[in-house]
């Protein structure tokens, strides 16, 4: 009889253990579980802060077009930049129509209108820009990218003028319907009036400033992310990955599915998972999204950066994301791996992720203020760096310069060109 007693109580007690055990792994019914899967983002560790993709949306520059043939041009972190882009966010546009570009005398229509002109680089998914801009698009202009934004009046004509560009086939979508008036396009043109006068170069796209730009060359603390710290991060046990030593010097890190190639002369990191699963429906807007919470889980965010979203041939999805400083971005160079974050996608599911170790603190050490060049000397310069190239785009960058004391961010030029690279003119 004690025997069945004992039996009794050691099963109620080995029943009450497994009941535990489920509740403690799984939660309560109807609450998110805390159990994981090899292939889902972990967060091991507080590395860098978190950031919105709200915040990483926005154009890399403004022209301002003043009527008269007369421009200027804004950049992020300027106080003009900051009230135009604020007060446009809060507008609306609707009812799209669709256009070609082949229509319109685009340099007609930069010279004698006034209105503002917003690049946002290789392009921007319309369900990421309506993130930011109050945007009700229908179905067929949803799925676009827009690299363009450009909103003007034409001398007499009651309407305000809203023109969204496609990446794909010259193609541009109107708005019918916007919710700003010629007046509140004046108001916001004539925030220009006292800024550094450009110049259009006949035949192009290119604005050149006729005076030297004001730019600070500034010295910047700085830290860096151990090795140790990137594969807590990524893999989903680091006890078990091996190291392997690379005969350039680089070593990499494996748990025999994921690698972590980390060069110690150029303080950059790439983590590959060749084997990561489709996760299924995939768009370019929501891979930034995914891309952008995989850097928050990943590494984190030390610094003002900008998304730059493209997609290849091969239907992987590559998201850039651009580091800027004082309102300028800072370039990647072949000597000097620094500047971008990079994330490459297949069917929503993170495979490649490209960083520095290297991070900025928010101290600026030194700065001194420096003048790039304008005018006919700029164009000169322009002339003998492209040669037989044409020149795409002309933007102030900053080169960084690693030294003892810190990281150094020289102002420059960056010039593209029709080939894709970017050159520079100090």
């Amino acid at each position: 009889m004690k025997e069945r007693i004992k039996t009794a109580i050691l099963l109620v007690l080995v029943l009450g253990s497994l009941v535990q055990s489920y509740f403690l792994i799984y939660r309560l019914p109807g609450s998110e579980s805390v159990a994981r899967t090899e292939n889902a983002y972990i967060k091991t560790e507080t590395m860098g802060p978190d950031e919105k993709v709200e915040n990483l949306i926005y154009p890399k520059k403004m022209i301002i077009h003043m009527g008269e043939d007369k421009h200027t041009v804004f950049y992020p972190d300027q106080m003009f930049y900051d009230l135009v882009y604020n007060r446009l966010k809060g507008r609306e546009f609707e009812g799209f129509q669709r256009r070609t570009v082949n229509n319109m005398d685009w340099s007609k229509l930069r010279s004698s209108s006034k209105g503002i002109e917003m690049s946002f680089g290789s392009g921007m998914p319309v369900t990421l820009l309506q993130k930011v801009m109050q945007i009700k698009p229908d179905s067929l202009f949803e799925g676009e990218n827009i690299d363009k934004l450009w909103v003007y009046s034409i001398d007499g004509e009651p309407k305000v003028h809203a023109l969204f560009f496609s990446t794909e086939g010259g193609v541009v979508y109107e708005a019918a319907q916007v919710d700003l008036t010629v007046q509140d396009i004046h108001q916001l043109v004539d925030f220009g009036q006292d800024w550094v006068p450009y110049t259009m170069l006949e035949g192009t796209s290119l604005y050149i400033p006729e005076q030297p730009l004001n730019m600070v060359n500034v010295e910047l603390a700085i830290d860096m992310y151990t090795v140790e710290q990137m594969q807590r991060s990524l893999f989903f046990d680091p006890s078990i990955t091996r190291n392997i030593q690379e005969r350039d010097g680089s070593e990499i890190y494996t748990d025999s599915k994921r690698s972590l190639q980390v060069d110690e002369r150029q303080n950059w990191m790439s983590y590959t998972d060749p084997a990561a699963p489709p996760s299924g429906e995939s768009s370019p807007g929501k891979d930034v999204l995914s891309a952008v919470d995989f850097v928050n889980q990943h590494g984190g965010w030390n610094g003002s950066y900008r998304v730059n979203q493209s997609e290849d041939n091969e239907g992987l999805t590559l998201v850039e994301f651009q580091q800027y400083h004082r309102g300028y971005p800072i370039l990647n160079t072949a000597d000097f791996h620094f500047g971008t974050m990079k994330v490459e996608l297949q069917n929503g599911t993170v495979t490649s992720y490209e960083r520095s170790l290297l991070y900025v603190k928010s101290e600026e050490l030194k700065k001194k203020l420096v003048k790039l060049p304008a005018g006919e000397e700029l164009q000169e310069k322009l002339g003998i760096l492209a040669g037989n190239m044409r020149v795409v785009d002309v933007e102030p960058v900053y080169l960084p310069i690693l030294k003892e004391t810190g990281l150094w961010l020289k102002p420059a030029w960056g010039v593209q060109l029709s080939n894709g690279s970017m050159q520079v003119v100090d």
